[in-house]
């Protein structure tokens, strides 16, 4: 039997969505950039530089900018282990404020036919912050979960375990394979909501499809708080 759709923790559904969400919004506003799936930006700066575009600087700078965040990133986490401050909720709201301002920064500048230009450089290296610190902090925090910003892997591993279900596995297996499959099912599907939703935003608004990113970042705070305060009940009762 083939698994059903099923519903994620919030948290990670929604992160899915956001990472769907800012990369095709990044990439339809900002002459193909990826804030996300930052080697995708190896494509879209050759295709660039054969086409005689200006459009480089924010690809040239995203990947170095996203290893150094990641690096960061888990240095400070180390830090912030000896305070016993929520680290997860710190990570969040970091990436909120973030996205926060680059979407004031589009909203005010936008739209960026030329995505050299310094506004539009600026809003797509904060969103590839943003999105690094995601990658970060989901391989620390939420390493149980499928990855909610690269579908590749994902998509693999989905339709390699679809593929061992329609075969047939051990009975003592299949309950551990069709939970794996079902989350992955999910973190696409959720990515490719968020995707979808990016594209139909921008049709209508062009640039204030940034405005969206800092929305997605708020209700994944709330749903941690929920989560958090749920889990702390579960836990003295």
């Amino acid at each position: 039997m083939m698994p059903r759709l099923m519903t994620l923790p919030a948290v990670p559904a929604v992160l899915s969505i956001t990472a769907g969400y800012v990369d095709t919004s990044s990439f339809l506003a900002l002459s193909g950039l990826f804030t996300s799936h930052v080697t995708g930006n190896f494509v879209t700066l050759g295709a660039s530089l054969a086409q005689g575009s200006s459009d480089t600087i924010a690809k040239i700078l995203a990947l170095p900018l996203f290893c150094a965040v990641v690096f960061a990133t888990r240095l400070l986490r180390f830090q912030l282990e000896k305070s016993g401050l929520p680290i997860l909720g710190i990570w969040l709201t970091l990436q909120f404020i973030l996205m926060t301002i680059a979407g004031v920064l589009a909203v005010r500048n936008g739209p960026f036919p030329d995505a050299d230009t310094v506004p539009a450089v600026a809003v797509g290296l904060i969103l590839v912050v943003a999105m690094a610190i995601q990658n970060a902090f989901h391989r620390i925090h939420l390493a149980n979960y499928p990855p909610t910003t690269i579908m590749t892997g994902t998509t693999t591993q989905a339709m390699l375990d679809l593929a061992d279900l329609f075969h047939g596995v051990s009975v003592d297996k299949k309950p551990a394979v069709t939970a794996r499959v079902t989350n992955l099912l999910n973190g696409i599907v959720a990515f490719a909501l968020g995707c979808a939703a990016a594209a139909v935003t921008y049709a209508h608004v062009k640039e204030w499809v940034f405005i969206g990113a800092p929305i997605f970042a708020a209700m994944t705070i709330g749903f941690y708080i929920r989560e958090k305060s749920i889990g702390a009940r579960s836990g003295s009762t």
